[in-house]
């Protein structure tokens, strides 16, 4: 039968396309997955077993359960200083990655480009292409600590059509952060094309250096920008499919329409869970969330440590769960490098140029997984080094 062109054109994912070479491999040693490595906090898991036997299992809302949006606007405004009405600006979503369809599918008309930085998450540009936009990346480069500049951001909006640009930060694959001056430094380029934002902060309660600062949180954002966050990272709930946007009230109902007529609501049981583990979590002081995150600094440290050790220059990242190496001192780019030490020593990274071309010479590597796992895979890419 005859199948979509635009959907026909997209490829595959660089991240799972290179996976399932390494799903045949039992005895290799993955540094790719982008998940915690800690199961969901049992606190959590107990409120959607609760929810279950007691028979909570109808459709919610669309937008969600009223009392999990309050919970949400609450999280933003303790956590991150800014303020949202739950009735009219947040909708709980299938995961943070319907949230980022659901932000372009009503910022953007068909042929209007989006700007994306690059190094980036890699559905960016594929769910602007299935969007009818155009992707534009926005170069970001190692000696700007991978943060996204106004000289850069500029280039890439003139002429360009653009209508949106997505700030990802903390940012996967590169761990970069932006402090409130790099955020506001960005201002004038973006009320000079009129743009509008969708801040993905999914990282946002991984940040090690300081504290995250909220986009819509900087003076001139909140009213043209798509806030976006989740449960997967930051509470271990990856499976859970539990994400929400915050936006202001045009946007959001807009958006509501989308959602209504796509995937209905978030499931039941995962919005209980949600709302345990922010009311719950907010009277302990987020202390599971800050346990999973002392050990991720301990590994981020050491991991980096022994690739500047190996000759691999890695900047220390100041946020997410991933380090982003420039392989060039081996002669390698991202791919080949990648390649060959899967077939050579069974450890899995991700070439860099699955998250955009300006990733050719890096691998990702991921230190969501144990300390001893991390230990074995520097050995085997030493030797792989030596080979």
């Amino acid at each position: 039968m005859r199948l979509n062109e635009t959907i026909q054109k997209i490829k595959p994912s660089g991240i799972r396309e290179f996976f399932d070479i390494v799903s045949t491999m039992p005895d290799a040693l993955s540094l790719g997955v982008g998940e915690p490595d800690f199961a969901t906090p049992w606190y959590i898991r107990d409120a959607a077993i609760k929810s279950i036997q007691k028979g909570y299992t109808a459709y919610s809302s669309n937008k969600g359960m009223p009392a999990f949006c309050e919970q949400i606007a609450d999280y933003l405004d303790s956590r991150f200083g800014v303020k949202y009405n739950p009735e009219q600006e947040i909708i709980v979503t299938v995961g943070a990655s319907e949230a980022i369809d659901l932000a372009l599918r009503v910022l953007i008309e068909p042929g209007e480009s989006v700007l994306v930085p690059s190094p980036s998450y890699v559905s960016y540009m594929p769910i602007t292409t299935l969007c009818g936009g155009v992707a534009v990346p926005v170069p970001c480069s190692e000696a700007n600590d991978f943060k996204l500049t106004a000289e850069e951001l500029e280039k890439a909006a003139e002429g360009s059509n653009a209508r949106v640009l997505i700030m990802p930060y903390p940012n996967n694959p590169t761990g970069a952060i932006m402090t409130e001056e790099d955020i506001a430094s960005l201002l004038p380029v973006i009320e000079k094309y009129d743009l509008a934002v969708i801040s993905d902060e999914i990282y946002a309660e991984l940040t090690y250096d300081g504290k995250h600062v909220s986009v819509p949180s900087v003076k001139g954002y909140r009213e043209r920008t798509v806030l976006i966050n989740g449960f997967s990272k930051a509470f271990a709930m990856t499976g859970w499919r539990l994400g929400y946007t915050a936006a202001p009230p045009d946007v959001t109902k807009a958006m509501l329409k989308v959602h209504q007529y796509t995937a209905l609501c978030a499931p039941t049981p995962s919005q209980y869970a949600g709302i345990c583990a922010l009311k719950d979590g907010k009277e302990d002081g987020y202390r599971a969330v800050a346990d999973m995150k002392e050990e991720y600094d301990k590994r981020r440290r050491y991991l980096t440590g022994e690739l500047n050790a190996l000759g691999l220059t890695c900047r220390l990242p100041g946020g997410a769960f991933y380090v982003f190496a420039n392989v060039s001192s081996s002669g390698m780019d991202g791919q080949q490098f990648a390649r060959g030490l899967l077939a050579s020593e069974k450890v899995a990274v991700v070439p860099g140029d699955a998250f955009g071309d300006a990733g050719k010479n890096y691998v990702r590597m991921s230190y969501a997984t144990s300390l001893r796992t991390l230990m074995e895979a520097v050995r085997r890419i030493k030797r792989f080094l030596g080979k």
